[in-house]
């Protein structure tokens, strides 16, 4: 009986961060997830907004006071902008962009963060649109 016991314990914790990790990489806001360390990004694309979420295990990481970079790749044309900080955990651009297809490399320099690049590619899936 005293064997089970530390088994059961070791069973317990080592099933602990699955569950604390179950929603990590997946996209919250209809977006695109990419890694970054310890924080992950979601870039939400549409044709007149580009907004990136910022989130740390899944807790909103803040943005105010960090800057955000993005070179969009579309058929050969190469377009760079520069996001602001949007409320609580968002980086933001607004305009007229073509995302059809493209290839988006992000360069995040979140407060606190070690500085970041991250590519997301977009389909041309309406939602996104």
């Amino acid at each position: 009986m005293k064997t089970l016991l530390p088994l059961a314990c070791a069973a317990l914790f080592a099933a602990t961060p699955a569950v604390a990790h179950e929603d990590h990489g997946k996209p919250r806001f209809g977006g695109v997830v990419a890694e970054a360390g310890h924080y992950q990004a979601e870039l939400v694309a549409r044709s007149d907004t580009l907004t990136i979420h910022v989130t740390e295990h899944g807790n909103p990481l803040p943005t105010a006071g960090g800057s955000a970079r993005l070179t969009l790749l579309v058929g050969g044309k190469k377009t760079e902008l520069t996001l602001v900080p949007a409320g609580n955990n968002r980086f933001e651009a607004k305009g007229s962009f073509d995302i059809k297809g493209a290839k988006v490399v992000a360069a995040l320099d979140v407060p606190g963060k070690p500085p970041k690049t991250l590519r997301f590619a977009l389909d041309d899936t309406p939602a996104r649109l």
